[in-house]
């Protein structure tokens, strides 16, 4: 074994020529009698269309990229990553008229590949392969939806990992495009219209200059009809007067009902209005209101004739199976599955039975019951791990699901809904053997006394040694969001070397239903913190891992919490990686999508949220003095989810503060954005570089 050993504070500096000169601004406000700087919101602006933000991050990306080339274990991860994500895998298959489509991965392709077979077993015909649209492989393939006889097939493009989608068409017999292409559309549903057609949500053109910057507004609701120009779209729903509201689409399987959903932001929180299909002329797009107001969460599941079936939390925060005879005037909702002591996650109707997916302690458990709600009939799906799928459609013999664990890769299943009979559909052939891992799933106390879970992964070897190893531990806590247990080829690598993974189910995520999620977030979001910190307390204290040898990784809202974390304890942890973070609490709701957010963050120009958001904004709450954790952040250049001025402010003012001289470095990806359409290739070198990094300051030992 060779060691890869922490690089003291005392050397740091010297694999550090220089931090680039960042411009800072006298700038000062002040919000509610207090003065609030921010010297660098020059940094805000568009880095493809200012010029100074483009020199800076280029001079960033210098300075990082000369420092992670001296990584020792960056070669080892970067080739283990590799081979750990060179194995064949298939999405769930999707059934419309005969035709099965679903997604395939050969192994190193930078994205997926869209495949159709005409019945189960019927040779399989590739239908778009996403590498050939870009030469950096950056383009992908985001949505898609057959149409309910298998004749077309709709699809949505994603670009440089920018959340616009392009919307096309194409005739899956032939396998050629249609001329038809929709633009504008984000945060969309693709749902059909018979053959005529199909409904989607859009946003209006942004004005020259703001394409990822713009707030999102008025979104409505069109109907693009097949072989007609997208300016002969008809509008199908909007409310200019709310342009805060945004709205999307579904249609039931037969075709009848089309459900639309509206809400206000990120909370689930809608009012749902369904308009008849069967109607002609200006009728057809008339809604009929069945839940007015944005008090609580309405799923459709399915209809069958005049009755559907939806999940809500009315009445029920861990939820229940409700439905509506649409014949009948009035809210005539019956209960047929009432809450239970679980979250009831999912529901779908297949053939003549409701399957129904639950969450229990983050691990799913899955259940068949009839129309009216019983007998029950659990399936086994595995132990700790992750169910989804269950797709279907009333009439259905058979529906698809994947099981994946921490140490296990999709499986996807075919369920036979008559028998119950489970066989594998597609199974990966793995470069490593599951049966060295154990997974566990541990509870802790938060520093209110509350009991937290959370999921460790180890080695068999390591967790019978018993000796303190680096540890990786990851968190999101926030927007309703449950973090469950999944494979990925990066967190494998870290387990490969020796080290320790863990996942913490910390406060204000969504994996206890309502009070989870509203424990942890608005003036309660401290709650989310505490819980991150004492997660790492706990793995110290039971000896996983020590003191100098922990470090924390979260995304988005995730990025946040370690962001504020490691302001809070900077002597908790030995490195941190904040990716694509909010960062500066006081100014997110004026991009893109951040205007969302204040469901779960607050509004900043009311007075009590802005003395909670400032008191934990990662932007304005570094402590110099202090001797930070190294720290890697990261973000990518098309992020118009949490556009990356977040990270330019948070990474710049990390380096004017004192505090200490390990590494306060930032990686900025070109032509991606918040994670979604990544490449293979680029995503197996941000992992490498992020895992060297924590490496370097954890002394993870490599084989």
């Amino acid at each position: 074994m060779t060691r890869t050993e922490p690089t003291s504070p005392a050397n740091a500096a010297r694999l550090i020529a220089a931090y680039p000169e960042t411009r800072r601004d006298p700038l000062v406000e002040t919000h509610f009698g207090e003065p609030v700087a921010d010297p660098y919101r020059w940094l805000e602006a568009d880095v493809r269309n200012d010029p100074a933000v483009a020199d800076w991050v280029a001079q960033q990306n210098r300075v990082t990229g000369a420092y992670l080339d001296r990584l020792a274990a960056r070669d080892w991860f970067r080739k283990c990553i590799r081979e750990l994500t060179d194995y064949e895998r298939f999405g769930l298959p999707v059934k419309a008229g005969n035709r099965y489509f679903y997604l395939r991965n050969s192994g190193l392709l930078n994205q997926p590949q869209l495949f159709v077979r005409d019945g189960l077993k019927g040779t399989p015909r590739l239908l778009l392969d996403p590498n050939t649209w870009a030469s950096d492989g950056a383009t992908a393939l985001d949505a898609w939806k057959p149409s309910q006889d298998g004749r077309y097939l709709l699809y949505s493009v994603q670009d440089g990992g920018s959340d616009w989608r392009v919307l096309k068409v194409l005739d899956v017999r032939t396998g050629q495009p249609l001329t038809d292409t929709v633009r504008w559309a984000k945060f969309t549903q693709l749902a059909w219209v018979g053959h005529e057609g199909f409904l989607y949500s859009r946003f209006p053109a942004p004005e020259p200059g703001q394409t990822f910057q713009q707030a999102s507004y008025n979104q409505a609701l069109w109907f693009h009809r097949i072989g007609t120009p997208q300016e002969a779209d008809e509008l199908v729903y909007a409310t200019p007067d709310r342009p805060e509201l945004g709205h999307a689409a579904q249609v039931t399987a037969n075709g009848r009902w089309a459900v639309i959903t509206s809400s206000s932001g990120t909370d689930a929180r809608h009012a749902i209005r369904v308009l008849d299909l069967r109607r002609s002329g200006g009728d057809r797009w008339t809604p009929r209101e069945l839940v007015g107001g944005l008090d609580h969460d309405w799923q459709l599941v399915e209809a069958l004739g005049n009755r559907m079936w939806f999940l809500t939390n009315r009445d029920a925060p861990l939820y229940r199976l409700v439905s509506l005879d649409l014949d009948r005037s009035g809210a005539n909702w019956r209960d047929v599955v009432p809450e239970g002591p679980n979250k009831l996650e999912h529901a779908s109707i297949v053939g003549r039975k409701l399957v129904l997916n639950y969450l229990q302690d983050a691990t799913s458990r899955a259940v068949v019951v009839d129309l009216a709600g019983k007998p029950a009939r659990e399936l086994t799906i595995g132990d700790i791990g992750t169910a989804s799928g269950f797709i279907g459609r009333p009439g259905d013999s058979e529906t698809f699901y994947s099981f994946s664990s921490f140490n296990r890769p999709s499986t996807v299943y075919r369920l036979d809904m008559a028998s119950g009979e489970v066989t594998p559909f597609a199974q990966p052939e793995l470069t490593f053997d599951p049966a060295r891992y154990v997974v566990e799933q541990r509870f802790f106390a938060s520093k209110d006394g509350t009991r937290v879970p959370m999921f460790l992964v180890r080695s068999k070897a390591v967790a019978a040694a018993g000796r303190a190893v680096p540890t990786l531990l990851y968190g999101y806590g926030g927007f309703d969001i449950s973090l469950t247990p999944g494979f990925a080829a990066s967190r494998m690598a870290w387990l490969e070397a020796g080290g320790a993974f863990a996942l913490a189910n910390i406060r204000g995520g969504g994996e206890y239903g309502k009070a989870w999620h509203d424990a942890g977030r608005l003036a309660n979001k401290q709650n989310s913190f505490d819980d991150f910190i004492a997660a790492g307390e706990y793995l110290i204290a039971e000896g996983i891992t020590g003191k100098g040898q922990l470090a924390i990784q979260g995304g988005s809202n995730g990025g946040l919490l370690v962001g504020a974390v490691v302001n809070q304890r900077p002597d908790l942890f030995a490195a941190a990686n904040p990716a694509v973070g909010v960062m500066d609490m006081l100014r997110f709701d004026r991009f893109t999508a951040g205007r969302y957010w204040v469901d779960d963050y607050g509004r900043p120009d009311r007075e009590p949220d802005f003395r909670v958001l400032r008191g934990y904004s990662p932007y304005h709450n570094i402590r110099a003095g202090q001797d930070y954790p190294a720290i890697l952040v990261t973000t990518a250049d098309t992020d118009d989810r949490v556009v990356p001025g977040h990270s330019f402010k948070y990474a710049a003012a990390l380096q004017a503060a004192q505090i200490g001289s390990r590494p306060h470095l930032i990686r900025i990806e070109t032509r991606a954005g918040h994670g979604s359409g990544k490449p293979t290739d680029k995503a197996i070198e941000e992992s490498a570089d992020i895992l060297a990094f924590m490496a370097e300051w954890t002394g993870l030992k490599l084989p």
